[in-house]
């Protein structure tokens, strides 16, 4: 990969929260030549009414998909979805942007549903995940951040299933053949449960926030090579559409 190629394949993400930023993606996306370019819809920058990025990455947030009335930006943000999805750009949703890939893409999305999930989860990754460009050759049972209660209920027709656990089957799937969407979240370290907040915590009957910390670094070690190498697949996949916008993702 040349430096010119390097330095002109960018991500759009969309951030949709305080303290819910790209985390260790940022240097696992770069380091693989592909830029961020980070919109905090959450502090009002405006989300681009077109998608002229190489990928989209839809980040968490305390909101449904649908929830314009909290979230007004949610609308254009679905917009860039759907383009993502008609012109086969790369996407990677995570936690509320996984829902979202969902929603847009036909599937299903329900509040409050489920068992809800903190802190470092084990994951079960599905026989199709084999194949899959991300997720092929990982661990069986990987470990990642979990903070939700509201789930995906249903898949798209002719979605990829790939990643489940114990308490939310849809933990990861793929629409078509490069928009991946994921209910834990890979970007995020142990300590970012710090500032999670004690009251939600408490509400949802989870574990005390030092006892979700500690699990979770027990945890970091052993995965983070697992979801760098997801980061870093990603990026091969953005740079590789940058670089021949003819190719497709098998």
């Amino acid at each position: 990969m040349d430096t010119r190629t390097a330095t002109a394949t960018t991500a759009l993400v969309i951030q949709n929260q305080g303290g819910g930023g790209l985390g260790r993606w940022t240097s696992w996306l770069t380091e693989r030549g592909v830029t961020p370019h980070i919109v905090l819809a959450h502090e009002g920058e405006a989300v681009p009414d077109r998608l002229e990025h190489s990928a989209l990455i839809v980040l968490g947030g305390a909101y449904l998909p649908d929830d314009d009335a909290n979230a007004p930006w949610l609308p254009a943000t679905r917009n860039l979805v759907r383009q993502a999805l008609a012109d086969v750009t790369p996407m990677f949703g995570i936690c509320l942007g996984g829902q979202m890939l969902a929603q847009v893409a036909g599937g299903e999305v329900r509040g409050s549903h489920g068992t809800p999930e903190f802190g470092s989860t084990r994951l079960s990754l599905r026989p199709e995940a084999a194949t899959d460009p991300l997720f092929r050759e990982l661990p069986e049972h990987p470990h990642a951040i979990q903070n939700h209660v509201d789930a995906v209920t249903a898949l798209p027709t002719g979605a990829h299933w790939l990643i489940r656990s114990e308490h939310c089957p849809y933990q990861g799937f793929r629409v078509g053949p490069a928009a991946w969407g994921v209910q834990f979240h890979p970007e995020t370290t142990a300590e970012r449960i710090t500032g999670w907040n004690r009251d939600r915590l408490t509400r949802h009957g989870a574990p005390a926030t030092e006892a979700l910390l500690a699990q979770a670094l027990r945890d970091e070690p052993a995965d983070t090579d697992t979801w760098r190498a997801v980061a870093h697949r990603f990026a091969d996949v953005v740079t590789a559409r940058a670089e021949d916008p003819g190719a497709r993702t098998g």
